[in-house]
């Protein structure tokens, strides 16, 4: 299976979720293939945040060597599972493809934590270090019940 993670500069949530859960789904042997993109071109080419390496340093989990993209029509077709982080990046998403199968593909991350709520991962970029963490630990407790869930659906 092929997941995506998408928030706006590919820079603070979605490589944080990228990087959790590629580090959960090694950790319970889970074969998936995990990226993260943008909706915005603002950091192209560029490593996540320094605050967002340094959280997810502190919590085990290594994304310092990932580089921002940003999301585009053909992610449709690459990933079985497209994770948006907030209302805009959903509609952001969804206006790049009136094929409705492809929006059947995207879904809010929190969903997995509050199903049809449609919460957002608030965005850490303007804050402090303490909602760096509080982020983090969002999007590790969304991307532990995907897997879960995903171990699940293999039985």
């Amino acid at each position: 299976m092929k997941i995506l993670m998408v928030c706006l500069g590919n820079i603070c949530r979605s490589p944080v979720a990228e990087g959790v859960l590629k580090h959960l789904s090694s950790n319970k042997n889970l074969a998936l293939q995990i990226d993260s993109a943008g909706t915005a071109a603002y950091h192209i080419g560029e490593h996540p945040d320094k605050r967002s390496i340094q959280n997810a340093r502190k919590n085990g989990v290594d994304i310092s060597k990932l580089k921002a993209r940003k999301f585009s029509k053909g992610d449709f077709d690459e990933f079985d599972r497209i994770f948006v982080m907030d209302e805009n990046n959903y509609k952001n998403v969804i206006s790049i493809s009136s094929e409705k199968h492809h929006h059947q593909k995207v879904d809010f991350l929190l969903n997995q934590l509050f199903p049809g709520k449609n919460l957002p991962v608030p965005d850490p970029y303007y804050g402090n270090e303490k909602e760096f963490e509080d982020v983090f630990q969002l999007i590790y407790k969304a991307c532990d019940k995907l897997t879960d869930e995903l171990i699940l659906n293999k039985k």
